[in-house]
């Protein structure tokens, strides 16, 4: 069958997955499997999760706060375009509390993906599709390389304001109120 004569998946497809059982997303009107993490994609997720804690509670206070934050959840930009980020944030003034649907139908603030095996479609399409439908921030970890790549939307794409390596300590958008160690997120304790 032909790429144009090939149906496209929709979100009914992938919610007709048994919960247990899925783990896919839609790209480009694909229904994919995501394949399983290592132990250092997993763990780099894990540690960049926690370390965005300072942003995830109300603005106000001590803590820069205003985002919610999941991981793994299927986040839907369109009908036949439901990914699962690996990390994935919103902006409270955007969104009041983080819903209870699958799957979210809110367009996100930021995404990271941690790259692994199928680099190609975080480096790819995914990132033309976050593009497409205005997520202002993605980021990209790439345990292998241990580097965080941060990038900006802008109409003519997305536009890369960082990338770092283990060694370094940044302040990345939109998180730019609190230092980050990028060692930490491969494993090096925190130093400050």
């Amino acid at each position: 069958m032909t790429a144009a004569a090939r149906v496209r998946a929709t979100v009914a497809d992938l919610l007709n997955i048994p919960d247990e059982l899925r783990r896919h997303e839609i790209i480009d009107g694909e229904l994919i499997e995501k394949e399983a993490a290592s132990g250092r994609h997993g763990g780099a997720q894990g540690r960049l999760f926690r370390k965005l804690g300072p942003y995830d509670r109300k603005p106000g206070g001590r803590w820069p706060g205003g985002w919610w934050f999941a991981t793994e959840v299927e986040v839907q930009l369109a009908p036949d375009e439901v990914y699962r980020p690996d990390v994935v944030g919103w902006r409270r003034e955007r969104m009041e509390r983080l819903p209870g649907v699958v799957p979210i139908v809110i367009r996100p603030d930021w995404v990271c993906e941690v790259l692994s095996s199928n680099k190609r479609n975080d480096l790819i399409k995914k990132k033309r599709a976050y593009h497409r439908h205005g997520v202002p921030y993605y980021w990209l970890v790439d345990p292998e390389q241990e580097t965080l790549a941060v990038y900006r939307w802008s109409a003519d794409g997305y536009v890369e304001l960082l990338i770092a390596a283990r060694d370094e300590r940044v302040r990345p958008e939109p998180f730019d109120a609190v230092d980050l160690q990028i060692g930490v997120l491969f494993g090096d304790d925190d130093e400050g």
